[in-house]
């Protein structure tokens, strides 16, 4: 008995040891054979199957009879296809679903070749939910769900977010993510450009369609291209927008000439939203943008582009936007005005400095002054973890440095709410409008919850470049 205990006992100290060498050798290699993990290349992550992915819906028309929906796959499908139907309590409703064939365009990218397919569904009913699909007949996405504007002017929330644009899969993803666990209701999201790094990088496309995921296929997406979705163009003597910018964004098209898909304007129940291009053709836009806002008859009017119209970055100015939109705004009270680009948070009140440097009497009143107010108040925001120096001017209300956020408006009748959270969910800004006839709009600024998040040292990605 005494030696089969031993037995026993030397058995499982040799097994140990042969687990011991064993995982040494997965770990460090053994007789020069290195099992180090490969990296997935960005070929790997990327690229485009017969199974639909990047699927965004988008509006291109009313958006109460129509919604837009655009996806990838690869050139394999050469027809893409898309069903809809009125979402049931039951699992019926695929039957009675119509099919539409979906408008394909090729890209060529740097990581390959992809088709994108688009649909606009049209004829739809105001306020009802249905649920779609897409594919190739064979090979199919799962069901999403999405609901149309209601024909009147009920309460309904958005989410805004500045600039994503570095890091997107590691970084960025869980701000949106956040944002829809905050507002799982909201009706749509508004991007104020940068939405990647690098204009013609199929893989920050990749990060950004992958942060989102299947929430960009249930919420339609309001985008407006920053200078990052700019690329030197083949000649190179200008600046032109990313090839993949209109093929997987199906927009509207009611914009200047020239910059179909990249300014535009739609109106969702009681607001009118203007997306803007900043980067390129300015007086064209602002003739257009003057004549849109005096044909407007929405209450609520909220305007978005990427270059800020008072920067909050060090050393960074736009003089030549902001004598040119800025009157225009005035002139109309557009009410809320959301940007990006200076990846710090900054937040106006009701008064700002005026378009351009006035004298009144033998006082100058300039870019650090404030004028009598006009009623618009203006926000930079940043999603993405690239952070810049704040530049603290007298008529910023709230500001931050290093944080990022996401901010989710409620409109409700005669009141617009506005609360910007951090990554975290806490709420950091907070405010609401509201209407009076015939005058500007009251602001009520909530009391902040926190101090405010400054740095007291320069970080190392505390430079403006970009």
């Amino acid at each position: 008995m005494n030696g089969l205990i031993r037995f026993r006992r030397q058995f499982r100290a040799v097994a140990a040891c042969a687990v011991l060498l064993a995982s040494m050798a997965s770990v460090g290699g053994h007789e020069g054979h290195s099992t180090v993990p490969k990296a997935a290349t960005p070929a790997d992550v990327h690229r485009a199957t017969l199974m639909p992915d990047r699927i965004v819906l988008t509006w291109a028309g009313d958006p109460t009879t129509a919604q837009a929906v655009t996806w990838r796959t690869s050139t394999e499908v050469a027809q893409g296809l898309a069903e809809i139907a009125v979402a049931e309590a039951g699992p019926a409703f695929p039957a009675k679903a119509q099919r539409v064939n979906a408008a394909v365009e090729s890209l060529k990218t740097d990581l390959g070749e992809a088709h994108y397919h688009a649909v606009r569904f049209e004829n739809l009913q105001p306020g009802t939910k249905y649920a779609y699909r897409v594919g190739d007949g064979q090979n199919w996405s799962e069901w999403f769900q999405f609901t149309t504007a209601s024909a009147a002017a009920g309460a309904f929330s958005f989410i805004y977010f500045g600039d994503a644009q570095n890091d997107i899969r590691s970084m960025w993803s869980r701000v949106i993510r956040a944002a829809y666990g905050d507002a799982p209701k909201a009706r749509f999201l508004i991007h104020a450009g940068d939405l990647i790094n690098t204009a013609e990088s199929d893989a920050d496309w990749g990060e950004w369609f992958g942060a989102g995921n299947w929430l960009n296929a249930m919420v339609p997406s309001v985008p407006v291209p920053g200078n990052h979705e700019h690329a030197k163009s083949e000649d190179g003597q200008r600046r032109r927008l990313s090839h993949h910018w209109r093929p997987q964004f199906t927009l509207p098209e009611n914009g200047p000439e020239g910059l179909e898909e990249t300014c535009y304007t739609l109106t969702y129940q009681n607001l009118r939203v203007v997306g803007l291009n900043s980067n390129e053709q300015l007086e064209a836009q602002a003739a257009w943008l003057d004549q849109v806002l005096a044909e407007n008859v929405s209450p609520w009017v909220v305007c978005t582009f990427h270059h800020p119209i008072f920067s909050t970055a060090k050393d960074r100015d736009n003089p030549e936007l902001r004598g040119l939109w800025k009157p225009i705004l005035d002139k109309h009270r557009v009410d809320l005005v959301l940007q990006g680009h200076d990846h710090t948070y900054g937040r106006t009140g009701l008064e700002t400095p005026p378009a351009a440097p006035v004298a009144t009497g033998n006082v100058p009143v300039g870019i650090n002054t404030v004028a009598p107010a006009t009623g618009t108040v203006y926000v930079v925001s940043v999603s993405g973890p690239k952070m810049y120096n704040l530049n603290r001017k007298p008529f910023l209300t709230r500001a931050a440095e290093d944080t990022q956020l996401y901010q989710i408006i409620q409109i409700d009748g005669d009141t617009l709410r506005y609360e910007a959270r951090t990554a975290i969910g806490e709420v950091y800004d907070s405010f609401t409008l509201k209407k009076r006839k015939g005058q500007i709009n009251e602001l009520t600024v909530d009391p902040p919850a926190m101090p405010e998040r400054l740095r007291t040292s320069t970080p190392a990605t505390g430079k403006s470049a970009g």
